[in-house]
């Protein structure tokens, strides 16, 4: 069944119109935490909205946590980048990907791509997609690590680097991590 559109700035809901309703377009970002084993919940929850259409960027190491059959949205990946672009003229993955989305979320967020997004590193697809983000429209990040990683003195850095770019922080919560800790 296809999702219904959320209804145009200035159209009252239910009011039929022979104008297609643009869908709102969420680009989710997955890295290598753990906390990518939450991929497929994460994309159900988010396909229950009404009017929204979802893809995924995710980083090789993330592959490691979910099962890319569980993903019913198209799924984009360092391969990907590559095959599409073959000469000059030829679109070119992550320019495409930042202007189809209105909104990124990445989550989790690992502590490896967080130093790479705030020192300006774009070594695969996903850092490509940031480094582009077109700074007009919201982009929410999720870190996730190990509290050890996250009390670190550079990650508070790094988070606030990413805030200072106009990001939105989704904070950590606390809860018994996989490794058996508690912490953030």
């Amino acid at each position: 069944m296809e999702p219904i559109s959320l209804p145009e700035p200035g159209i009252p809901a239910g009011n039929s119109s022979s104008v297609p309703q643009k869908k709102f377009h969420v680009l989710v970002g997955v890295t290598g935490s753990v906390a990518a084993l939450k991929l497929p919940l994460l994309i159900a929850e988010l396909l229950k909205i009404p009017g929204l259409e979802v893809k995924v960027v995710t980083t090789e190491r993330a592959k490691h946590f979910y099962n890319a059959q569980e993903i019913p949205v198209t799924l984009y990946g360092d391969e990907e980048e590559w095959q599409l672009w073959k000469g000059r003229s030829d679109p070119v993955l992550h320019i495409e990907l930042r202007r189809w989305a209105d909104l990124m979320v990445v989550a989790p967020l690992d502590a490896n791509t967080l130093a790479k997004v705030a020192s300006g590193i774009c070594d695969n697809l996903l850092t490509c997609v940031i480094r582009a983000w077109d700074l007009s429209k919201p982009l929410l990040f999720c870190p996730a690590m190990n509290t050890a990683m996250w009390e670190h003195p550079v990650t508070a850095r790094q988070v606030e680097q990413l805030k200072g770019f106009g990001y939105t922080e989704i904070p950590c919560v606390v809860k018994k991590l996989v490794c058996g800790d508690e912490g953030q």
